[in-house]
Formats: structure tokens, sequence, C-alpha cells
């Protein structure tokens, strides 16, 4: 290497996370998110377990949206346009604050008691606790959940 010249290393680009973001509809209805296209999400709340789970979200993560009682149906597709923040509304500091982009609305909303019932869902962290705000998916997981929704894959085009 010549002296005073910088060694440029390049990082592996991280393979593309896949979330679940549950939201009270009565209290932020994910509708909101494709009127404004993007929004600043504050649903994490301040649990440690969910706080953990939301430091490990970055940008371009896959966010699939569900609604929470009474609807309770995985409803619309976001991505997180960037990475996890102090909640600028939050006096105590505690609370995350994330970056969703609108990306389409599910051609059908899933009813939990759907997702219950697929096999290919059957490790799903979520559905062994529905009233977490912040829960991982493996892109299997993923991938069932949109063909539940009418989206497959195709050769050549990934999915939203």
């Amino acid at each position: 290497m010549l002296p005073n010249t910088v060694e440029r290393v390049h990082k592996p680009a991280m393979a593309r996370r896949h979330w679940i973001f549950a939201a009270d509809p009565r209290q932020y209805h994910w509708d909101t998110l494709f009127v404004k296209n993007k929004e600043m999400w504050r649903g994490a709340g301040t649990r440690p377990a969910t706080l953990r789970q939301v430091r490990q979200v970055r940008r371009g993560d896959r966010v699939l949206c569900y609604h929470s009682a009474p609807e309770r149906a995985m409803y619309a597709i976001a991505e997180v346009s960037r990475e996890p923040y102090p909640d600028p509304l939050d006096p105590s500091g505690r609370s995350l604050t994330i970056d969703l982009r609108a990306i389409q609305r599910l051609p059908r909303p899933i009813p939990l008691e759907e997702l219950k019932k697929a096999p290919e869902l059957r490790k799903l962290k979520f559905l062994k606790n529905v009233r977490v705000t912040v829960s991982p998916l493996t892109e299997a997981e993923y991938a069932a959940i949109l063909k539940l929704a009418g989206i497959v894959a195709q050769i050549g085009i990934p999915l939203p």
C-alpha cells in the first residue's frame, strides 16, 4: 500500500430482514402510512424485549403491517427508510421510532385465524404471542404470508 493512501474495505451487503409491526388500528391505522407515503412509526413502546428487536431493524428491511384487535389481520407491506432513533416526542428518551415508507396494501387482509392455520407458519414467533408489537420473520415465513395474501414470487421478479 502506498503511503498517504486509504485502503478501502468493502463490507458485504447485509441481507434484508423481515419484520411484523403490529398497531392498534384505533390508535394508528396503517392507512395513515399510505396517505402520507412516509411516516415516523412510534408504535414500538418501551418494553425491553421490544426495544431489543427494534434495535436490530435496518434501513431497507421489509415490514408486514398487522392490525391488532379488533381487526386482527395482516394488512400491508412497508419498508424501513431510516434506522431506529430516539423518539423526539418522548421526554424520557426511552422510546425508539422508525421511519417507514409505504410499499403496498396486501391484495386481501389475512386474518389471524388464517395465519394460525398455515402449516408453514407454525413456528412463527408472532403467533405465539400476538401482543408483541415488533416480531422478526424468516424469509420463508415472509414469502408464505405474501402467498396467503395472493402475492407469489415469479422468476426474475423479487417479492415486494
